[in-house]
């Protein structure tokens, strides 16, 4: 038997898995799938567990049962491409003839004092879970400072606001506005929204260090009794190990079917791969679905046919009732995109689920 082993089971990995069970897996081909949970966790919806507005247990997707899959949990230490074997934090090795790294990403804490000991995460299902635990210990009238004004940024103050009004949150950001890569339309729309829910915008903070009770823009003290990190990502630890040519987010260079050029039985999928489009689970699970394709089209000895990615927008919330988006080059706003975003989510469960 061959094994295809598959590293994360999140949106770019189970896109690859339901690709090539749906489509008739050669019978000499079983596939191994490792992640660290027993189940998917929705991330683009981390920031409502951390907020306390969505329990985790709605966040969750059972990963498929087929005969033909095998699911190993645990987390991935180290990949030794030379050898074709994974090795697990436990020890546990797991041989492979194809790989498939689906791992996502992890915070980037830009090498800031203090970052990464005192601020709160939403880039894990465990790290968001305590990040609900201390947002939601805050007494009342307190303070809770986000530290990067993009997309992840925005949706948490805001549910954050819904959930707790009693409680004073900044959102900053080191740029002159927050969600600087959207249009000025939409920025400023979603400013107004902040101003008339409370929520204080600051721009031009750079953040030089972090302690437990506050962030220093330079020399300036700003308190917070909790500090939350939505300032950039970057490949997981077993990737950025990786000694291979990368972009400048550290993602792995790959070629035209997503494979590396020195080892072209290892895919990479997602947020650690670079490509021509911004880290989304959208995209992973477009290019998940197409290295399923390529993986199917080599094992018959044809020419993969790939299509262009078109991706079909973006959208944000704003709590529970309006929200923001780009569908091609059009700004969206209000309940229109909220009401989207919602439609979303039931389809991703539904085609998962």
């Amino acid at each position: 038997m061959r094994t295809l082993l598959v590293l994360g089971g999140g949106y770019g990995g189970l896109a690859l898995i339901s690709q090539l069970l749906n489509n008739h897996l050669p019978p000499d081909v079983e596939i191994v799938l490792v992640d660290r949970m027993p189940y998917q966790g929705i991330k683009t919806e981390y920031y409502a567990l951390a907020a306390g507005t969505v329990t985790d247990y709605h966040l969750r997707i059972q990963f498929p049962v087929h005969p033909r899959l095998t699911v190993r949990y645990g987390q991935v230490g180290s990949i030794d491409l030379e050898s074709r074997v994974v090795l697990l934090d436990s020890g546990e090795p797991i041989a492979y003839d194809i790989l498939a790294i689906a791992l996502g990403c992890t915070d980037n804490y830009h090498n800031i004092p203090g970052a990464e000991e005192h601020a709160c995460s939403i880039q894990s299902f465990a790290g968001t879970r305590e990040t609900y635990r201390r947002l939601n210990d805050v007494k009342p009238y307190g303070t809770v400072n986000i530290v990067g004004g993009g997309l992840s940024g925005v949706e948490i103050a805001s549910e954050l606001r819904e959930s707790r009004p009693d409680l004073n949150i900044s959102l900053m950001d080191r740029g002159e506005r927050i969600l600087s890569s959207f249009p000025v339309k939409l920025s400023r729309y979603v400013e107004e929204w902040f101003s008339e829910h409370q929520v204080e915008t600051i721009g031009r903070v750079s953040v030089s260090h972090v302690e437990k009770d506050a962030i220093f823009n330079g020399t300036q003290a700003i308190p917070a009794d909790v500090t939350v990190w939505t300032a950039g990502i970057q490949p997981v630890k077993a990737v950025q190990q990786l000694e291979l040519p990368k972009d400048r987010g550290g993602r792995l260079i790959v070629g035209k079917y997503y494979n590396l050029a020195d080892y072209p039985e290892v895919y990479v999928i997602g947020d650690c791969a670079s490509l021509p489009f911004a880290p989304s689970a959208q995209a992973a699970g477009a290019q998940g679905e197409q290295v399923g394709q390529i993986i199917q089209a080599l094992w018959l000895g044809e020419t993969p046919k790939l299509h262009k990615i078109k991706l079909k927008g973006t959208l944000g919330s704003l709590g529970k009732n309006a929200g923001f988006g780009l569908m091609g080059r059009r700004s969206v706003m209000g309940r229109v995109p909220r009401l989207l975003k919602s439609g979303v989510l039931w389809m991703s469960k539904r085609h998962f689920g």
